[in-house]
């Protein structure tokens, strides 16, 4: 989720509604007006011109103005504007362009949507401008004493008053900075308007608000008479009740479907991240990828290719969807790809990064139904698919996806890890030879690396300056003496933690406590190593944080709707020095109130929508690197040369993959989330990269949206980070789209031509970082960097040591098939494997269900006999049988319920 558009209806029926009672009766809006739909073209609909009538008798008794409600901009301009016309004619207006295709500059699209207002009479002068908007620090207010379509670049000419976050907005501070040359007679009302405006803004978590041109009549009344809105979609759980049902309206230019739709309200149900957006539905090129950078990155390489144009589709699933939430998806997908035959066939590249967390067999099992499902029209419609994947149990999922593949003949091609994640986009487009699909007996482990040789060569390190007062970084860089605790009973994150202690050689656990609030005190078992540990479980945070005084680092796994609330306490206390917020989806007024009390308390924070960081040596947050076998494979047991920064938690992994490919392996890397306002900057982690002189050479994976970027290339300008950076923003793909793209994260989207990862790229380069041509030269520049900085003997290369083991749970050795266990405890009729009760080979629960039935028919007959005998015995027989039917059936209802239990002997003599 994130911020998205909303109609001007409406935009306008909000502030109708609830300014009056901001402003205490001060303001009341004029704000009447109907839309008017598609439905009004079939009588039979609810929506028709009568019941408009009936609804809205204003109708007939003003003037009107009619245009469309579709975010198009500058509709003036483009002759999109009936003003000062009866009902019968704005009726006339809109019957004449409903669901007929328009031109507005370079988009063409059709109008389905008409806003008919009141015209509303006034003068020039009687008109204004005033936009309200954002920042990681402070919320925006622009304003100018001219308004209209002619109000030109009000960027530049408009008063500007930045309200730092959590700052009160006073009418007389509106009158000092932006009301200089407005009449003073309206200078107070127009004051208060705006007061009450800004209250609105954020009490109803908006992002933007424009209206141009408001008008002040005579009797001192505001009227909006054009509005543009955009609200952030993650405060849904703040204020869905002030919202109402809220209409998302696609961008003019692109159709609403149906199918985008099912997604989206599938995507508000669980907590995965479901996302759809059909770009066109008549290309050749498809893509199903995991993760929010991932699918960034597939969409620019099939753009660098020359297959933009062919894009069909762009969205990613992400968060460990579950198996049918998978089915669904791809079924969704593949329903859309099959709409429309192409006679040179179709491209379907399933990819992504490298999974922190998610099951890829899970989720590839909810893809092969929905490849069985539609296994005809696939090879009907010649569509040729390629699949990278990798994390959590890919090698099951690549196994299961492959069989399927040659049991139904449909040709897929499966790679893992061992292939770069964007590999089998030129494979499928026909452009480069297919690679050998690897072996999936076993997983892949870590790449050999031969060191450069040194003989005989001259080396001249670079000394780089100490860094100047005034600008060291305030975040705390991790030791292997650093603890944390971990808010939330996450035991497989945690057991993760502990298990890379264990691989770096730690002395001691990085994990002291975790804390839950849902239940007493208690302790929780975990390994370290082979041996068992018990682990502190603390209902309140002050409690932890009392009887764990030396823990520096926060895990928050809380939700998105009580992280704000946890994270707040947790700053509360001085020994905690750095917080890691897990969760996505949390409003941009809330995280911008945690920035604002971290920077004041000196509080490092990472995060929102993060998976978290890692050090080898040192520390891992949460999830970040994935399963052991993916820490083996890129070398985080032990530190490296190369510090990274990225986005997407994702991508972090496949950074991890690519640097331990290119160079001697990570230093540190840190995936800083995907939200608008990430906690921590790019460029406060590149300060703590350029004061260790451990870390070499540093990576940055920017993405569209956002400045962050642009302060990192005023400190390599201004001479404050010396070291090599080698540089890339995903997004370039934008430029090939009309409409205006959503990507996978709330922050992916270009507010500006400057918010662009082109215009960031080219002034990377500009500026001296080491950027390449394309997110797919990427690993070739960093171990061209690399070479360079061991010849020059900036890095001095060490032998390989041996790799850690690291035991693996049994409950994860079994899923995988690697394992079985002998019972501990077997009886004649059961064993501790959870297999059902049996008697002589026979179900034990129907075994009673039997006896049930003979006693159910016995006691017809007792029953049939006592009608003509009244005698005691009967009637003792009659209440023995339906006694002995009553424990039976408490028998069966018992044997039930344990039928699958595990008797654990073993257990219970530990216990």
């Amino acid at each position: 989720m994130s911020v998205k558009c909303i109609r001007e209806h409406t935009g306008k029926a909000l502030l109708e509604k609830y300014l009056p009672e901001i402003s205490g009766g001060k303001h009341k809006m004029g704000c009447a007006g109907v839309l008017v739909s598609p439905l009004v073209l079939d009588p039979t609909s609810g929506q028709t011109w009568d019941t408009i009538l009936e609804a809205n008798p204003w109708l007939l008794k003003s003037k009107l103005v009619a245009k469309p409600d579709q975010l198009i901009k500058r509709r003036g301009k483009a002759g999109l504007l009936a003003v000062n016309v009866t009902f019968e004619a704005a009726k006339a207006w809109i019957i004449e362009r409903m669901c007929k295709e328009q031109k507005v500059e370079a988009v063409t699209g059709q109008l389905t949507h008409f806003l008919i207002e009141p015209f509303v009479p006034h003068a020039q002068e009687q008109e204004f401008y005033i936009c309200l908007l954002s920042d990681r620090y402070h919320d925006e207010i622009l304003f100018y004493h001219e308004g209209g379509v002619d109000v030109g670049d009000v960027d530049s000419k408009a008063e500007k008053l930045e309200l730092p976050t959590g700052q009160q907005l006073t009418p007389a501070l509106v009158t000092s900075k932006l009301l200089g040359k407005v009449p003073a007679a309206k200078q107070a009302n127009l004051a208060s308007f705006v007061c009450s405006l800004f209250k609105f803004y954020q009490d109803l978590h908006f992002a933007y608000l424009e209206i141009n041109p408001l008008v002040m009549l005579d009797d001192n009344s505001v009227v909006p008479l054009d509005m543009a809105a955009k609200i952030d979609e993650t405060a849904n759980f703040l204020v869905s009740a002030k919202w109402g049902e809220v209409d998302w309206p696609p961008p003019f230019g692109r159709a609403a479907y149906p199918e985008e739709a099912l997604i989206r309200e599938m995507d508000g149900r669980t907590g995965a991240s479901l996302k759809l957006t059909i770009l066109n539905d008549k290309g050749r090129v498809w893509t199903m990828v995991a993760g929010g950078g991932a699918s960034v990155v597939y969409a620019d390489t099939v753009a660098d290719y020359g297959m933009g144009h062919e894009l069909a589709n762009y969205g990613e699933y992400s968060g460990a969807p579950s198996t049918e939430e998978t089915f669904v998806y791809a079924k969704t997908l593949l329903s859309l790809m099959l709409k429309y035959k192409h006679p040179d066939g179709k491209f379907l590249i399933i990819g992504g990064g490298i999974a922190n967390f998610t099951d890829v067999a899970a989720t590839f099992t909810g893809l092969i139904q929905a490849l069985q499902h539609y296994a005809a029209e696939i090879k009907e419609h010649k569509i040729k698919i390629y699949i990278r994947r990798a994390g959590p149990n890919y090698l099951e999922g690549l196994r299961k996806v492959k069989a399927a593949s040659e049991k139904l003949g449909l040709g897929l091609k499966v790679y893992g890890p061992e292939t770069h994640i964007t590999a089998v986009i030129p494979m499928a487009l026909g452009l480069i030879a297919d690679l050998p699909e690897p072996d999936l007996s076993e997983a892949c482990g870590p790449p050999k690396r031969k060191m450069i040789d040194m003989t005989g060569r001259k080396t001249n390190p670079k000394v780089h300056p100490k860094p100047p007062a005034g600008t060291k970084h305030t975040l705390i860089t991790s030791t292997p003496e650093t603890t944390c605790i971990v808010y939330g009973l996450q035991n497989r994150a945690v057991q993760g933690m502990l298990d890379f202690d264990f691989m770096c050689k730690r002395k001691k656990p990085s994990v002291e406590a975790m804390i839950f609030p849902f239940s007493g005190n208690h302790y929780v078992k975990f390994y370290w190593g082979t041996n068992e540990i018990l682990m502190p479980v603390y209902t309140a945070t002050k409690e932890a944080v009392q009887k764990h005084p030396n823990v520096s680092v926060f895990v928050n796994f809380a939700s998105f709707r009580s992280v704000h609330e946890t994270t707040m306490e947790a700053m509360n206390y001085p020994n905690i020095k750095t917080v890691a917020i897990i969760a996505e989806g949390v409003p941009e007024q809330q995280t911008k109130d945690i920035i604002r009390v971290a920077e004041a308390k000196g509080v490092g924070l990472i995060g929102p929508a993060t998976v978290g960081g890692i050090k080898p040596g040192c520390l891992r947050i949460a999830n970040t690197g994935g399963m052991l076998d993916n820490i083996v494979m890129s070398r985080l047991y032990r530190p490296g040369s190369v510090a990274y920064v990225s986005k997407s938690g994702g991508m972090s992994n496949e950074l991890n993959n690519m640097i331990a490919q290119q160079s001697d392996g990570v230093y540190e890397g840190v995936a800083i989330g995907g939200d608008r306002y990430p906690g921590s900057r790019f460029l406060d982690h590149f300060l703590r990269y350029q004061d260790d002189e451990k870390a070499k050479m540093l990576v940055l994976l920017g993405e569209v949206g956002g400045c962050d970027e642009y302060d990192l290339i005023d400190a390599v300008k201004s001479g404050r980070i010396t070291k090599p950076v080698v540089a890339w923003c995903v997004g370039t793909c934008a430029s090939c789209f009309t409409t205006e793209v959503q990507f996978g994260h709330a922050g992916a989207l270009a507010r500006g031509d400057m918010e662009t990862a082109m215009a960031k790229n080219k002034a990377m380069k500009e500026a001296g970082f080491y950027v390449p041509e394309s997110f797919d030269k990427l690993p070739a520049l960093v171990n061209q960097v690399y070479t360079s900085l061991v010849e020059n003997g900036d890095i001095v290369e060490t032998p390989e040591g041996e790799t850690p083991q690291v035991p693996m749970d049994y409950t994860w050795a079994k899923k995988l098939g690697m394992v079985r266990k002998p019972a501990n405890f077997i009886s004649s009729i059961s064993d501790d494997r959870g297999e059902e009760l049996k008697y002589l080979s026979s179900s034990v629960i129907f075994i009673c269900l039997l006896l049930l039935l003979l006693l159910l028919l016995l006691v017809v007959v007792v029953v049939v006999s006592c009608s003509c005998c009244c005698c005691c015995v009967c009637r003792c027989c009659c209440c023995c049988c339906v006694c002995c039917c009553l424990l039976l059936f408490h028998l069966f209802r018992l044997l039930r319920s344990n039928s699958r239990a595990v008797i654990s002997f073993e257990s219970e003599v530990s216990a």
